[in-house]
């Protein structure tokens, strides 16, 4: 198969099963988040989409779904696998969600395209960690958490449509990984967020704090994750933000069992306003999904700081106000790891949620979808 083949699949797949929107599931609206009137936020939920694990779609498992955006040019969504080029090559899908003001009806698998390194091939297995995905101005954007033995650091990366690589940004030195954990991002809490503003901004951040800058969340602390701001002409990196993830907000049911939180992904709704999703796993439990507005206006820059634990410097961290929480509105989330604006054929302004099932038969690949109030729109988009 010659590699152009290879790089992109054409098909149309039908996945999963539809719920409904329930009458009980109440629209949730934050009239003033900070304080902020003109911020106004609302959801209506829409309905759900399940894909089971197992699901095979042109000969390859769909799933680890980890990054999801609209495209305005297509109508269309690109999801992106967090697959690391073991049931199959680094990859993005293209999606056809059908939603409107009535309820969300389908996911569709359109296209399936591989990611492509600077050589133009397939990337090799444990080379690359795709997590999140962004349609801009100069392509896809599209981040890799890094990590492994050896070593490898994590990394923010410009795509074509078709895969082939455009270029990568570059990164920070204080966010390499270390050998001895003494800095740099810790294994698995890496890039998980990526955000490109409507004016073309370009927004990366970790899920929980880098190791000199404090700890991950606990029970009773939470942590302080860096947001870097990249010019998308140049590709270099400029400000930083400090996020403070929230304390881990329900423990496991037993001492030793696994039990977590942080950023799993943010959107960018201007060039100071963000969506941001934290996910918490308790084992026993299961997850608890809320979504904070965030405001960067007049937070510090960190980018000279070498170390937010050590640092005498005043530091003001990005404000956030909470507007969604999914199980108080009587939602079961799975592992959600993806959020992106949408425009429906009807016209309305939609939010998508997705879950990483991590091709596990204990999770499932899960699709919310929420008609959004507000003078909230997705980038290219307009009401």
């Amino acid at each position: 198969m010659s590699k152009r083949l290879f790089a992109t699949v054409a098909f149309t797949f039908l996945l999963g099963t539809t719920t409904y929107a329930n009458a009980d599931v109440k629209p949730v609206e934050t009239t003033c988040p900070f304080g902020d009137c003109d911020a106004a936020i609302s959801f209506s939920y829409l309905g759900e989409v399940i894909i089971p694990t197992g699901t095979m779609e042109n000969g390859l498992e769909f799933g680890g779904i980890s990054g999801l955006d609209f495209d305005p040019s297509s109508g269309r969504y690109v999801a992106i696998s967090d697959d690391r080029s073991d049931k199959g090559p680094a990859r993005f899908y293209e999606l056809d969600i059908d939603v409107s003001a009535n309820g969300l009806k389908s996911v569709k698998v359109v296209k399936r395209v591989t990611l492509l390194d600077a050589d133009g091939e397939a990337f090799p297995k444990n080379a690359v960690d795709p997590e999140a995905i962004r349609v801009g101005k100069e392509g896809i954007y599209w981040s890799s958490e890094g990590g492994g033995d050896p070593l490898i650091a994590p990394s923010v990366h410009v795509a074509a449509s078709d895969g082939k690589s455009i270029r990568e940004l570059w990164l920070p030195g204080e966010f390499a990984p270390t050998a001895n954990k003494t800095s740099g991002v810790r294994e698995n809490l890496s890039f998980e967020n990526l955000a490109v503003a409507p004016s073309g901004a370009v927004f990366v951040a970790v899920e929980a704090a880098l190791y000199q800058d404090g700890d991950k969340p606990g029970l009773t602390n939470g942590s302080l994750a860096r947001i870097i701001s990249y010019d998308s002409t140049t590709g270099e990196p400029g400000k930083q933000y400090v996020y403070p993830v929230s304390p881990i907000p329900q423990a496991a049911s037993k001492a030793d069992g696994a039990n977590d939180n942080g950023m799993s992904d943010m959107l960018a709704l201007d060039d100071r306003h963000m969506l941001v999703v934290e996910r918490n796993f308790a084992q026993g439990f299961g997850n608890n999904i809320k979504l904070f507005m965030v405001d960067l206006e007049g937070a510090t820059d960190v980018s000279n700081i070498a170390s937010l634990a050590r640092t005498g410097e005043r530091v003001v961290p990005a404000r956030k106000s909470q507007v969604l929480d999914l199980r108080a509105i009587g939602l079961t989330p799975d592992n959600i790891e993806a959020i992106s604006l949408g425009k429906a054929k009807d016209g309305t302004d939609v939010l998508i949620l997705a879950a990483d099932n991590n091709f596990s038969d204990r999770q499932k690949t899960q699709f919310y979808a929420f008609k959004i109030g507000g003078r909230w729109t997705a980038p290219g988009t307009a009401r």
